[in-house]
Parts: C-alpha cells; sequence; structure tokens
C-alpha cells in the first residue's frame, strides 16, 4: 500500500470520520458498520478526552497490551448497542488473568468499526492506543491474525457481551480458539467483545501490522475533499477497480454467527454488459466474473459509493447501490505459506489456488 504516514500522536474528535473512512475501506466490507462508532467515539473523546497514539517501542517492555475488537455477525450489532461498560470489565478480567495492569489498546483489526471502536474504548479507560492491529484489514475468524501466523504461543482470549457475562478461554489451536470464542458469542446472542493475542509490548514487536491506525486516518484525510475519490483511493492503495455499475442481487444470510452470501455487481458505462460477483463471509473473499477469479483472499476488495468513495459494508450493501469495487494487495505477512495457509482462499473453502490481485487475468 501507497499510504505515506505522518506522525500520529493523538486522536481527537477532529480526527474520528477520517479514521472511519479509513477504517471502512480496509475492513473489506466487515469488521461492522462505521456509523454507530463515529458517534460512540466522538462522544467518548468529549467526555473522556483525546487519545494518545504509541509506539510499540515507547511502552514498558512487559507492560501488557490488550488487543480488542467485537465479534460475531456484523448485522446483529445493528440491534444490539454497546451498554459502555464492556472495556472496563474486560480489562479487569485480563488484569486478573495475567496478573499485570493493562498500559494500552490495540485494535485487533483496523477493519471498520473494529478500528473505530478500539479508540472510544482507550478514551473510555483513560490509555493510550498502540498504531498497529494484527491484520491490516479485517477477517472473520478469531485466529487469522499475525501472532498465529509468525507461530507465537496463543494467550487466553477474555470475552464479555452487554449483559456483563465473562468467559475467558485457554485454547489448544487456532481452531478452538475461533470455535469456543464463536460458541461464546452465538450464546451471547451473536455480538460480544473480546481480547486476544494479549502480550507484553516487548513480545508483540516485529509481530503486528505496524502503522495501520495511521494509515486509516491517512487514508481518510487524503480522500475528503477530493474530486475523484476513487481515482484518488485507486492511486493511494496501488489499487485496481474491477467494476463500476450497480448492485442488481444480495444473497445474505446470518449463519453460526458470520453474514454469509453473495454481491452481484452488474456493470454500466464502459463496463456495460460485465457483471461480478463477491462471495461474502463478513468479508468480500472472492471477486469473480464469468468463472474468472479476479481478485480474492488474502488481497482487499472493497465495495465503494462510485461518487464519494466511501466504502460499503456487507450488511449495509442494497439493491441498486451505484457502486464501484475495487481490489489492492495485502501485507505481505499473508503472502508467505503460513499467511496463505490461515487466510488464502482454501482456508474458506474455496478449492482455487490464490493469485496475487497485481497479476490476475482483467
Amino acid at each position: 500500500m501507497a499510504v505515506s504516514q505522518s506522525a500520529i500522536t493523538q486522536i481527537t474528535q477532529d480526527d474520528v470520520e477520517d479514521l472511519a473512512f479509513g477504517c471502512a475501506l480496509l475492513g473489506t466490507g466487515g469488521g461492522g458498520s462505521v456509523g454507530g462508532a463515529i458517534l460512540e467515539t466522538r462522544s467518548a473523546i468529549r467526555k473522556f478526552g483525546s487519545v494518545d497514539v504509541l509506539q510499540l517501542k515507547d511502552l514498558p517492555a512487559n507492560g501488557l497490551v490488550m488487543p480488542i475488537c467485537g465479534i460475531g455477525a456484523p448485522t446483529i450489532s445493528f440491534e444490539m448497542l454497546n451498554n459502555g461498560g464492556e472495556a472496563q470489565l474486560l480489562r479487569r478480567e485480563v488484569e486478573r488473568v495475567f496478573n499485570k495492569p493493562v498500559v494500552a489498546i490495540m485494535a485487533s483489526e483496523i477493519g471498520g468499526s473494529n478500528g473505530v471502536e478500539p479508540v472510544m474504548w482507550a478514551s473510555r479507560l483513560g490509555l493510550p492506543i498502540v498504531d498497529a492491529d494484527t491484520m491490516g484489514r479485517a477477517f472473520p475468524e478469531v485466529q487469522m491474525g499475525s501472532f498465529f501466523v509468525r507461530g507465537l504461543p496463543l494467550t487466553p482470549i477474555i470475552l464479555v457481551d452487554f449483559q456483563g457475562n465473562v468467559a475467558t478461554i485457554t485454547p489448544t489451536s487456532g481452531a478452538s480458539a475461533e470455535s469456543e470464542s464463536r460458541a461464546f458469542t452465538i450464546a451471547a446472542g451473536g455480538v460480544a467483545l473480546m481480547a486476544d493475542y494479549i502480550n507484553p509490548a516487548t513480545t508483540m514487536i516485529g509481530n503486528v501490522i505496524d502503522g495501520s491506525l495511521s494509515t486509516a486516518i491517512e487514508i481518510g484525510r487524503a480522500v475528503r475533499g477530493s474530486t475523484d475519490p476513487i481515482k484518488k483511493l485507486r492511486t493511494l492503495l496501488g489499487a485496481q477497480t474491477l467494476i463500476t455499475g450497480k448492485i442488481s442481487e444480495i444473497k445474505r444470510r446470518t449463519d453460526a454467527g458470520f453474514v454469509r452470501g453473495s454481491v452481484t455487481i452488474r456493470g454500466t458505462g464502459t463496463d456495460a454488459g460485465r457483471e461480478l460477483r463477491i462471495e461474502i463471509q463478513n468479508e468480500n473473499l472472492i471477486a469473480t466474473e464469468n468463472g474468472r477469479v479476479l481478485a480474492s483472499v488474502p488481497d482487499l476488495i472493497s465495495v465503494l459509493d462510485t461518487q464519494t468513495g466511501a466504502a460499503i459494508s456487507t450488511e449495509e450493501a442494497k439493491y441498486a447501490m451505484r457502486v464501484t469495487a475495487m481490489a489492492w494487495p495485502c501485507d505481505p505477512l499473508w503472502r508467505t505459506a503460513q499467511g496463505l495457509k490461515t487466510v488464502g482462499p482454501r482456508a474458506f473453502g474455496y478449492d482455487i489456488e490464490y493469485v496475487p490481485v497485481e497479476n490476475s487475468p482483467r
């Protein structure tokens, strides 16, 4: 990604919309809609104060960093709102289990509301936030993070729901980390708040996607006021336009804690006569045209409002929306053998070989 990062040292109310714009784009349709997260985060900053942004090297080496995210089906999160106390409960349980204080928050994934809400929680808790995450985008399953790919030992996972129920899971594998966390989330009604990959700052150095928070904000800043946001984003991200048209069909269901289905885009203008189908599992996974794969995970695929460039989440896609589908390369971590094993097409049940988006047929 060709985004140049300036030094982001603090997030104020004025930064939240830029952050949300970038997070929605990096969410590739998932991570939760950013609309509510904008309001919640601005309200928290107004009440509790701005949030300092730190690098891992600036934290005490043994200080505990708490990655945080919402888990569940994004469609359900529209109806099940935060009660405001989940993060305090999560922090108390993390400190009890690890027997040391949390010194900073980090987004588990920078995509969607899961990239924005950690700023809200950091403000509420009076903690700084780390300029990093474990994905550089959004992925739908718990084990799909940089720590798992790097082979670091699994740590306890803490989950809370809006009713105040708390669960601590000590997983034996990536698969059990996902299945056990998902089981709690389904029992909680489909949405929960989770802390995973909890580690001291020194362990995280070199094992996360650095600069992701700054990247999201810089994307928002760069596009704000642009007269041609699609062109701006294409240049900024090194992205390729897959199709420009309108949504002609949506198949969407909530299944086992995920939003699953597909979105079909029928081309207009110079793309008239073309049709693109995008398969989804919370996030946009595979984009095909006439059976040809144009882009796939782990590369990023986002569906954007053609006029504004704003990303459209999978739960907000509607029939007849005028959209542009765009794809661009993922972080190099995901193109390693272990990265592809964890988040490549076959990890989602698609029997296709991964081809980098820049090398895909057009």
